[in-house]
């Protein structure tokens, strides 16, 4: 399955919202999300303009390795 692209990071936050993230804070263009689930674990999302696809692959390939699911069980899940 291919990954989105024209996703922005706020769009990106929205999604990840269904596997329990919340911002926790905001440093310049980058904001902070964290989930309790399975375990604490924070990811770094770029605020600014659509997400490039190298850096979204390694967001989700980040999450996938949290939540012990495959690439296409996330990206069935959050779009």
């Amino acid at each position: 399955m291919r990954l989105p692209r024209d996703l922005n990071g706020n769009d990106l936050a929205k999604a990840l919202k269904a596997l329990g993230y919340e911002q926790t804070r905001q440093s310049g263009s980058h904001m902070r999300l964290t989930t309790l689930e399975r375990g604490e674990h924070h990811v770094t999302i770029p605020r600014g303009g659509p997400l490039r696809v190298g850096t979204l692959s390694g967001i989700l390939g980040d999450i996938c390795d949290h939540f012990k699911m495959t690439r296409e069980e996330l990206i069935e899940k959050l779009f």
